[in-house]
């Protein structure tokens, strides 16, 4: 064993606490699978990442990406804040503006707009459920079928079952029966436009609601963005009720909804508000098709593990 360079961030938020944490080991060399899958069940967080020398010449940096309980061959919320920390640690890309990860999903380019940080999303292939499917999942989310606009299943590495709902309220007051969505083996993503594009009124009507039913903390946090879409995410088979901020469910619902109408080419989603955070997921697709999922990430510990 012997100590490393280690990183904690958060991601997703510019403002420290707000989104989703992520554990990164800046130099992961020497230690084997166990070692690392120990260390992050240790951590408890949603990942853990370790940071490696390139196989590959035209990457900047090889990531390996662990769960509690298994390894992922990608995942957003860790490119982001995987490369935050690299870069922060003195990371020099190759290229001028543009870092390169390699990933277990293989290679993924990401974009420095400031002092943001956008990667490319992965091919997605999705597909219309079954009725019998669709109505279970909306049943376990609480939901009456008039309230669904739209259903996809959504693969780009991790799969989602995605539900575009009525409106932004729709989104947050759901109540899922997370033993049935674990028994139907769904991870579900669902999303809904704010009928009114004011930050500070769904963070009020949501808080209003919190109170209310003492079940959901309040957001004490409004940085007057104007949100284009509500998200969140429920992945019981997977052993996380609700995830904060999700980066490759966010890059999946842009792909699709993009296609079909339901968004324009270039929004910010929010995600976490149910949880107390305030996770800000920039979105847009390029001259050329691509789409880039964009987020801030701030380092809030800094220092050594042994490891």
């Amino acid at each position: 064993m012997k100590s490393r360079p280690f990183k904690q961030v958060d991601v997703f938020t510019a403002h420290p606490y707000f989104g989703n944490p992520l554990a990164v080991v800046i130099d992961g060399s020497e230690l084997d699978d166990a070692a690392m899958q120990r260390f992050a069940q240790w951590t408890n967080l949603s990942e853990t990442t370790f940071l490696l020398p390139p196989t590959d010449p035209a990457a900047d940096y090889r990531v390996r990406i662990f769960t509690p309980g298994g390894e992922l061959p990608f995942a957003g919320h860790p490119t982001i804040g995987s490369c935050h920390a690299w870069l922060q640690a003195g990371g020099k890309p190759k290229a001028s503006g543009q870092v390169v990860q390699q990933c277990g999903a293989g290679l993924v380019p990401l974009r420095r707009e400031g002092t943001r940080l956008a990667f490319a999303a992965p091919p997605l292939k999705r597909s219309a459920p079954s009725p019998a499917l669709l109505a279970k999942v909306a049943g376990a989310l609480g939901l009456k079928a008039q309230q669904v606009i739209a259903a996809q299943v959504l693969d780009n590495g991790p799969v989602w079952f995605g539900l575009l709902l009525e409106d932004a309220d729709a989104v947050l007051a759901l109540a899922p029966d997370h033993r049935a969505l674990k028994e139907l083996g769904v991870k579900a993503g669902v999303a809904g436009v704010p009928t009114v594009h004011d930050t500070s009124l769904l963070i009020g009507r949501s808080n209003r609601e919190a109170r209310a039913f003492g079940n959901r903390p309040a957001v004490p946090l409004d940085d007057g963005a104007r949100i284009d879409l509500e998200v969140r995410a429920f992945a019981e088979p997977v052993g996380v009720q609700e995830d904060p901020v999700t980066g490759s469910l966010n890059a999946s619902l842009a792909e699709w909804l993009i296609a079909d109408g339901h968004m324009p080419a270039r929004y910010l989603a929010a995600q976490g508000q149910c949880l107390g955070r305030a996770g800000r997921v920039h979105i847009e697709r390029d001259a050329e098709g691509r789409i880039w999922v964009g987020g801030d990430a701030v380092t809030c510990i800094d220092g050594n593990v042994t490891l």
